[in-house]
């Protein structure tokens, strides 16, 4: 609207200053025409077609019978013709383009008005489909980013739905037979008469393993259901270092063999990350030491270096027997699972038999210090 009363005033002022001046009736009706070019530019967006009707026969009109135009004139046709290739109108503006070539053919061959009508020809279908081509280009990019978003927003559901199913398959199947585990191995330290001692403390650690393995089920559970509208179980930190005397402690009462921790160095606080790496890599080389190696001793060596962390733990079984029995009965998993730990937060880990017997593994883990710590 703004626009349109500025070029309104602008038109209007030009034919004020015209010299020499036209007579005052003369003048009132160049007056109106300067209006009717312009004016209609205030309702441009609202009602392109009417307005661009109205500035094109003031504009034909004040060219091609009088043959004086404004530049404020000029520059509101454009503008039409531009908004209406913008609106999808193309038909109408090469009308238009059409009207202004028609109304120069009928003018004179060396007259000012021709020359202006034939570029107003030209340069009027330009700006329509120039107009026309940015808002393509412009619905192009909203409907790739609404695209992206949907493709965003399915894929999001797709995860949450493959969650939940995870989370379901893991409840009702493998949680019910670790809990079953636990049922029987205490039915069966509780009704077995005359069982040994050592046979019900094995049947007390089968039980516990069970139940601490429903537990970290438990927390895994709700890590799925994060997004679910029932509220979350207890959760609880991801053990570190400061939890191996505990893990150790568990094993020694499950095996019944001597498990020693030996700490060299300057003990710092590392990054979680690799703090979990280090357990999860002791967890499963204890369970395989008990597994494969049964009654032998474990050492673990923790060795805190400016480079890194060295883990190393070694069990004192039978030679060549032992080292056989980890990487046959591990079928690759549990040797895999402590390899990729360790890859993940940018460590090493090497597995093999041990010099002068035994099975070895050992792991460097980079030194990340713990932000909060630093």
């Amino acid at each position: 609207m703004l626009a349109g009363l500025a070029l309104a005033f602008a038109a209007v002022l030009q034919v004020a200053l015209q010299r020499p001046g036209p007579g005052m009736p003369d003048k009132i009706f160049l007056v109106l025409i300067a209006l009717a070019t312009t004016l209609p530019l205030a309702a441009l967006w609202a009602q392109p077609q009417t307005a661009g009707i109205i500035v094109t026969a003031a504009s034909l009109l004040s060219l091609g019978l009088i043959h004086s135009a404004t530049v404020a004139g000029v520059i509101a046709l454009v503008a039409v013709t531009a908004r209406l290739g913008y609106r999808g109108a193309q038909a109408l503006a090469a009308c238009i383009a059409v009207a202004a070539l028609s109304v120069a053919l009928l003018q004179p061959d060396d007259s000012t008005t021709r020359v202006v009508l034939i570029l107003l020809a030209g340069v009027l279908p330009l700006s329509a489909w120039t107009c026309y081509a940015r808002r393509v280009k412009h619905e192009r990019a909203v409907r790739s980013a609404q695209d992206e978003v949907l493709a965003d927003s399915l894929l999001a559901h797709t995860v949450r739905g493959e969650r939940a199913r995870i989370s379901r398959e893991l409840h009702d199947v493998v949680a019910h037979h670790i809990s079953m585990i636990a049922v029987q191995a205490e039915a069966a330290r509780l009704t077995t008469r005359g069982m040994p001692p050592a046979g019900a403390q094995r049947l007390l650690a089968i039980g516990d393993t069970a139940r601490s393995a429903l537990t970290e089920m438990r927390r895994l559970l709700g890590v799925l259901r994060d997004d679910a509208a029932a509220p979350s179980p207890q959760r609880h930190p991801q053990p570190g270092l400061a939890q191996l005397n505990d893990l150790l402690d568990e094993a020694r009462y499950a095996s019944g063999a001597a498990t020693r921790l030996i700490v060299s160095g300057c003990p710092i606080v590392l990054d979680p990350g690799v703090e979990l790496a280090a357990y999860r890599i002791v967890q499963e080389a204890l369970t395989n030491a008990r597994r494969h190696a049964q009654g032998a001793a474990v050492d673990v060596d923790l060795r805190y270096h400016t480079d890194g962390l060295y883990v190393r733990i070694r069990d004192n079984g039978p030679g060549p027997a032992s080292a056989a029995r980890h990487m046959v009965g591990d079928r690759g998993h549990g040797l895999l699972g402590m390899q990729e730990r360790a890859a993940a937060v940018g460590g090493t880990l090497r597995t093999g038999l041990a010099t002068g017997g035994g099975f070895l593994v050992e792991a460097k883990l980079p030194a990340k210090v713990a932000q909060d710590a630093a």
